[in-house]
């Protein structure tokens, strides 16, 4: 956006736009200009800030120079009913600790005008920005904890209560939060001690509210909800010998019907699941055999498309063999009930399957979109390692769909341990699934064991053992279970632990190859 200065032949340049890294120095020098004696963001936290929500911070660039700048995040209205300091916010310092990209509102994190641009209505610019974002996202609303530097004048004799009156009934001027007033911004709430090194303030903060009149729940999540119900259905499969795929089809139907009748959101098959199929191809080394296996993709990928177009149910349709630029690898795919799907390739490879069938590892965390949030897929031995899942719920994952194929209790044990050890860490629901029975002459397929099971993490509300549920071992059946997404998200902000947030990043990291940031 241009415009021009009408007392000035000469045009003016005045452009609203995202923040960029080029612009750090620059937003280092307007934090210490507007706000003396207080700490400025670091590069690494502008960095993280660009990286992980670029669209919340803008800039106005006047005549080629940055005269003012703001920062915001995504949260959950909820989560900061009572909030008691900045902190609770941006927690320990990290700007983005609490964004959540599901969430409903935008919290102003910072807004500052250069003190030789103020009057040119530049914070209106930054407003009008903001709430055409939070329209843009649809999202509820904007929050903003406020500073009232104006009360420097006047706090020897008068309280904040009274300065604030004042100033809402245009008595006093107040440099912010007349403005916010201003630009449409209901008085909410009066905050002590929201930021104890704000001298000019008194350590006080208005709680500020905006709402988005044109806010539309598109989708189960968008609105605030007491409670999510999600309902998940595990396939506890047992292996048997088949004599054609039109067969192996009609056993997928019967479970995806199933599940159907009881409502559910996700239905989750086994890991390799389709060695069943192993029965219709010719004997020879398992490397070719496994390539033979392959060959049924296509039919796979129609028969299951179907399946969750017909019942109503994202299905995780176990994992297959794939080969992609002669390289077998083992990948698990989602199919969304609206007949769209995508896939995860299996990361970590077992010794077993590197060995007996040549199988490679992927190079990529996936995270799905769902109408029922966002989930991952943790193929059997990748449940076992802490990094993987953490990206993923860096990602914005918060359930965990973990088909496995075992051939004993050992290998179940690890995957079931890995599995719940995941929920704890991450504040996360894990759903595993794996085979039962026998494949006799099928080599490195012929026993199976699996006790399938619902996992949550460990604390008031949930199961007293993190076991919501588990199917009887090594028989063939459907575990259903109902599950509280919302109740994951108040326990990621007010758990008796906080795992998510407590993690020492100034000791250790997980670093995610492409991503400009460390988790």
């Amino acid at each position: 956006m241009t415009i021009q200065d009408p007392d000035s032949p000469d045009e003016r340049s005045l452009v609203v736009r995202p923040i960029t890294s080029d612009d750090f120095d620059a937003i280092i020098a307007l934090q210490r200009e507007c706000f003396p004696g207080m700490e400025p963001w670091s590069h690494e936290e502008l960095a993280e800030q660009c990286s992980r929500f670029p669209e919340g911070q803008i800039c106005v660039e006047l005549d080629g120079e940055v005269a003012a700048s703001s920062a915001s995040l995504i949260v959950n209205a909820d989560d900061f009913d009572e909030w008691h300091d900045f902190d609770a916010v941006v927690a320990d310092g990290t700007p983005m600790a609490n964004h959540d990209p599901d969430g409903d509102s935008l919290y102003g994190v910072e807004m500052q005008v250069s003190p030789r641009f103020r009057g040119m209505r530049l914070s209106r610019r930054l407003y009008d920005a903001r709430k055409e974002l939070c329209r843009s996202l649809n999202l509820e609303r904007i929050l903003i904890g406020g500073r009232i530097p104006g009360y420097a004048e006047h706090k020897d004799s008068m309280t904040a209560v009274a300065y604030v009156d004042a100033v809402m009934n245009k008595r006093f001027h107040d440099p912010v939060l007349t403005s916010q007033l201003a630009n449409g911004f209901v008085l909410r709430k009066l905050v002590e001690d929201y930021l104890t090194d704000d001298a000019e303030s008194g350590g006080y903060a208005t709680w500020l509210e905006w709402v988005n009149l044109e806010h539309k729940a598109l989708r189960r999540g968008a609105s605030r909800l007491a409670v999510w119900p999600v309902r998940v259905a595990a396939v506890q499969y047992q292996m048997r010998h088949i004599e054609s795929f039109e067969e192996f089809a009609r056993q997928c139907e019967f479970f995806a019907d199933t599940a159907g009748d009881y409502k559910s959101d996700f239905l989750v098959f086994p890991e390799l699941f389709t060695l069943q199929l192993l029965t219709l191809v010719e004997g020879g080394r398992p490397g070719a055999a496994a390539r033979e296996l392959a060959e049924f993709k296509g039919q796979y990928i129609e028969l299951f498309r179907d399946l969750a177009l017909r019942y109503n149910v994202n299905i995780v349709g176990g994992s297959t063999f794939v080969v992609e630029n002669d390289h077998l690898y083992n990948d698990a795919y989602l199919f969304r009930r609206d007949g769209s799907y995508g896939a995860q390739r299996k990361i970590h490879v077992t010794p077993s399957e590197a060995r007996w069938w040549g199988v490679r590892g992927g190079d990529s965390v996936e995270v799905f979109e769902t109408d029922c949030g966002k989930v991952a897929i943790c193929v059997c031995y990748d449940v076992e390692f802490p990094e993987l899942v953490r990206i993923a719920v860096a990602k914005g994952a918060r359930l965990l769909l973990v088909p496995y194929n075992t051939n004993d209790r050992y290998g179940h044990m690890r995957v079931q341990i890995g599995a719940r050890a995941r929920c704890v860490e991450n504040h996360v629901y894990a759903v595993t699934t794996g085979c039962v029975g026998n494949l006799p002459f099928v080599e490195n397929a012929d026993v199976h064991y699996a006790q399938s099971g619902v996992y949550t993490p460990l604390d008031v509300g949930f199961a007293w053992d993190g076991i919501a549920a588990e199917a009887s071992p090594n028989i063939e059946t459907v575990l259903v279970h109902q599950l509280d997404l919302q109740m994951l998200r108040r326990h990621r902000q007010r758990g008796t632990t906080t795992n998510w947030k407590d993690r020492r990043k100034d000791l250790y990291s997980v670093r995610y190859r492409g991503w400009d940031r460390e988790i």
